[in-house]
């Protein structure tokens, strides 16, 4: 029989709801069915801990005496975005330090940048504030410098417009040069693969159509409690699709919102790529209703179950060039660590962390065990496959076109 969100939350409330792991429920439904698996467990964590580039914070920093309405604002010499009011900026992840030698000296080691402020800011380091300003009648102020901390600011929110992507590429390189791209350092001819997913524990490809998840889904952020707000940049569910109704690419994405004095730097890292830039690995987890057998099956899906695409990061991936897809490939078989492409045997690595992702949907398993955590059933669902949606390219035009 179905069951409702409220009769799962007074479950929880109670102390008396099943919550698995998405790994465990794997076992059960393969032992015992999904239907019977849908009768027997009300909730299914699941976690993901990797590379999220679209990521960052908004910061009020409070009013200085005399006032001030910063123009330009450097946080350890990060450049923050001030194009919003007098005090309020934003803080990208992937923005580098000012005078960063970048690739010039190619590949560039990209030591330091947004995300590793926001690392700092959370683990309660001080952090050197520079500001400037063209000065106003009413904000006369045109410069300051000081050492911030999160503990004495107003605000510190982290907004992330994309993160937990529904499947990835397997990135390969069949050119005759080593490349350095988000996706690692890739050898030439087909010397290593390398993936970013959770695979069985990925939440979105536990929930394959966001039956459960829209605006308002309460989650699992850096370590605190954060919530969906929209759906993610470039959601795109109009993709081809397995038998088993998953997404066979990058389909899904969420935008998440979370107080960023609740997280912890165990769960958010700045991060360096060779050659590419900087980052921020994110660690988040969702919580999924078990309403009938539909989603019994759906989170019962193992990682012999989810395909993932191989894509070439030398030729099609940059340029449009050459095959779109080299093939598919399992989880399970990524975590053996090596596929077949072509006919060659590749080494595989995985630029997500799947034991911290295990870490999360059992520490999210605990939170709603406790009563800590309650379900939040979305007040607006994600755009679904089937809705009129698609990720647009950017293009060349001439004006008025």
């Amino acid at each position: 029989m179905p069951k409702t969100w409220e009769q799962i939350n007074e479950r929880i409330k109670r102390g008396e709801a099943v919550v698995l792991t998405a790994e465990e429920m794997v076992r059960v439904v393969k032992d015992e069915g999904a239907a019977k698996a849908a009768e027997k467990v009300d909730v299914v964590t699941t976690g993901t801990f990797g590379m999220m580039c679209s990521s960052g914070c908004f910061i009020n920093l409070g009013h200085a005496k005399p006032r001030i309405k910063i123009h330009r604002a450097w946080l350890n010499d990060v450049l923050a975005y001030c194009g919003l009011a007098a005090v309020d900026i934003y803080l990208g992840a992937t923005e580098v330090r000012e005078n960063d030698p970048l690739n010039r000296e190619h590949p560039g080691e990209f030591r330091y940048g947004g995300g590793h402020v926001i690392e700092e800011l959370i683990a309660g380091q001080d952090v050197r504030l520079v500001a400037e300003a063209y000065g106003t009648d009413c904000y006369p102020r045109k410069r300051i410098e000081t050492w911030i901390n999160i503990r004495g600011l107003n605000e510190v929110v982290m907004v992330n417009p994309r993160n937990c992507y529904q499947n990835y590429n397997v990135a390969v390189n069949l050119g005759d040069r080593t490349i350095y791209t988000y996706m690692g350092v890739l050898k030439p001819q087909l010397g290593n693969a390398n993936y970013c997913s959770a695979g069985q524990l990925s939440p979105l490809l536990k929930d394959p159509y966001y039956r459960t998840l829209g605006i308002g889904s309460r989650i699992f952020l850096g370590g605190g409690v954060g919530y969906v707000y929209w759906q993610g940049t470039q959601h795109s569910p109009n993709v081809p699709r397995s038998d088993h109704g998953v997404p066979l690419g990058g389909a899904g994405t969420l935008a998440v919102v979370g107080d960023m004095k609740q997280m912890s730097p165990q769960w958010i890292k700045g991060a360096s790529l060779l050659g590419y830039g900087v980052t921020l690995t994110v660690g988040l987890g969702v919580p999924i209703p078990i309403l009938d057998e539909d989603m019994a099956r759906f989170t019962g899906l193992s990682d012999a179950d989810l395909l993932a695409p191989v894509v070439d990061y030398s030729g099609f991936y940059p340029y449009g060039e050459g095959e779109p897809v080299l093939g598919r490939v399992s989880y399970g078989q990524l975590k053996t660590g090596k596929i077949s492409v072509r006919g060659k045997e590749v080494p595989t690595t995985s630029l997500s962390s799947y034991p911290r992702a295990r870490e999360i949907a059992e520490t999210l398993k605990q939170w709603i065990q406790s009563g800590r955590f309650e379900l939040a059933k979305p007040v607006q669902p994600l755009p679904t496959a089937g809705a009129d949606i698609e990720f647009k390219p950017l293009r060349e035009r001439e004006r008025g076109e």
